[in-house]
């Protein structure tokens, strides 16, 4: 297996700290900050004549303020951002390309906020699928194996609208882009990559809400990633919670990306016109080796939907064969135990020693108490026991 990408025990309290001292300082709501963070986005566009020349596409002006000295190409706005950031964010071309001429050092910059920390140019072209963009800042020196989204608003987080991993390659193939991908990879990007849940793409596209292109990107990278020869296979890696890929689709209730990876893993034993016979491979799947298998997984879900993956061959038919050797047997048992329990206690009290209450027990009117239990020494009478003992020792012979 290769070496996890995974941040280590300190930057991961690290990023918590960030996360925590963020909201002290921030106490606004979440929505109204990043409306506030956006219109001073905007206000600076219009402040500073090279954000606004590469808003506007103008690359004259761009060359002009470039040879300016007065201009200092590393100006940032309210996310962080360069000019080569609102350049490829409104997807000018021309601009974007005056700009990786003119100022190179700007290519590998990232945002620096704490809301968008690491994003790159190139990040933001793969996400817009902007394939003439990504193609002219890989030309250009772009680095596809380094950057790292870290800001908050990428977080995985509850009601979080946006999670594409860190690397530039998990962005591309949350976006879908099959060629943008490829080039990627082409350009040395690893598919190996972890983000700082331990996360890799396929764990990644698990979570995306278009399942359909999830479920292609997922082929596409697990046929690049088999050109590298790895010991073992990326949809068997797992991330910091022992979760591979297929587990997670499980535990989120993903059925078409769960059985899509099911399919994949399924080998045709033979086939005969319109019949045909499969074997699948219950790895993961059956609880007999492994503690967290996908069984194990739905079960302790929180999510409803996690249930609907009971319905997939071949989990329902892993199902129904356990209950009919073991499950069965064993829930018949317990309830004849469980009768024996109910008949015991009934036939006990039912037959408890009683005796005439003297007095009342209470100062109520409402107490209507005639009859009370008889104390241990009181019931268990010296002939009492001898005709237990009796019964019991000629039951024996």
């Amino acid at each position: 297996m290769s070496p996890s990408l995974a941040r280590s025990a300190p930057s991961e309290l690290n990023h918590w700290w960030t996360q925590l001292r963020f909201r002290l300082q921030n106490k606004k709501g979440w929505n109204e900050m990043l409306d506030e963070t956006f219109i001073y986005y905007t206000k600076n566009i219009n402040d500073i004549p090279l954000f606004y020349a590469a808003k506007n596409n103008s690359v004259g002006c761009i060359k002009k303020l470039l040879s300016c000295p007065s201009t200092n190409i590393f100006d940032r706005g309210a996310l962080g951002e360069t000019a080569l950031h609102i350049a490829v964010m409104n997807d000018n071309l021309d601009a974007a390309v005056a700009l990786m001429d003119g100022a190179p050092d700007l290519i590998n910059e990232p945002m620096t906020t704490e809301l968008f920390q690491g994003i790159t140019p190139l990040h933001i072209a793969v996400v817009n699928q902007n394939l003439n963009l990504v193609q002219h800042l890989i030309s250009h020196g772009a680095d596809v194996i380094n950057p790292r989204v870290t800001g908050l608003y990428f977080r995985k987080r509850i009601g979080g609208l946006l999670y594409c991993g860190e690397h530039i390659l998990s962005f591309a193939a949350c976006a879908g882009n099959e060629e943008i991908i490829s080039m990627l990879i082409d350009a040395g990007a690893s598919t190996r990559i972890q983000d700082y849940l331990g996360n890799t793409v396929l764990h990644i596209l698990v979570l995306q809400p278009n399942k359909i292109t999830a479920c292609q990107a997922i082929d596409l990278i697990l046929t690049r990633d088999a050109e590298l020869d790895q010991l073992v296979s990326l949809d068997m890696v797992p991330n910091n919670r022992g979760l591979t890929p297929f587990k997670l689709a499980a535990k989120e209730g993903n059925i078409v990306v769960f059985q899509h990876l099911v399919e994949k893993r399924r080998v045709v034993q033979w086939s005969l016109g319109p019949l045909s016979s499969h074997l699948y491979d219950l790895t993961e799947i059956d609880s007999w080796a492994d503690s967290m298998s996908v069984l194990e997984v739905i079960v302790s879900s929180q999510k409803r939907e996690a249930r609907g993956i009971l319905e997939v061959t071949p989990v329902r038919q892993l199902i129904s064969l356990k209950w009919n050797l073991y499950g069965k047997h064993y829930f018949r048992l317990l309830l004849l135990l469980y009768l024996l329990y109910i008949v015991v206690f009934t036939v006990c009290c039912f037959f408890r020693p009683l005796k005439d209450a003297d007095r009342n027990y209470t100062e109520e009117d409402l107490d209507k108490t005639i009859r009370v239990q008889k104390k241990l020494n009181v019931s268990c009478t010296p002939e009492l026991i001898a005709l237990i003992c009796s019964f019991s020792f000629k039951a024996y012979n």
